[in-house]
């Protein structure tokens, strides 16, 4: 399994103005309102320096490809108060998930230890 290398580029779905602090706290996992509340005390106590770095960031980074959400990744917390999804759907949904995993994990350990998995392993001795 390979991870994708990352980089540092706007995120415009998840920012307010031209999402450079959204794709900054992406490229630093964390959360994106921690990144803002930063940007706005510098911007208020440097006189315009943070201000400065923001029209930058805008202009040098690139911005991000549109991502397309992954069959088993779940983000519950941004999706409960963002997008308006109930706690009790997201609940639903993760139950869902774990329910099918706890049934495939269950198939492979019936299937190591039936006597067919033994079999095929001596076979595959020979």
């Amino acid at each position: 399994m390979t991870s994708a290398k990352r980089q540092l580029r706007r995120n415009t779905e998840k920012g307010k103005l031209a999402g450079v602090c959204a794709g900054l706290a992406d490229y630093l996992n964390i959360e994106t309102w921690i990144v803002r509340v930063v940007f706005f005390t510098g911007f208020i106590f440097s006189s315009g320096f943070f201000l400065i770095l923001y029209i930058a960031g805008w202009l040098i980074l690139d911005k991000a490809p549109a991502q397309f959400e992954n069959d088993h990744n779940f983000h519950v917390k941004s999706s409960v108060y963002q997008a308006g999804e109930p706690p009790h759907r997201a609940f639903r949904e993760l139950n869902q998930e774990l329910t099918e995993l706890d049934q495939q994990l269950q198939r492979m350990e019936k299937y190591v230890t039936s006597n067919q998995y033994n079999l095929h392993r001596e076979f595959s001795k020979l």
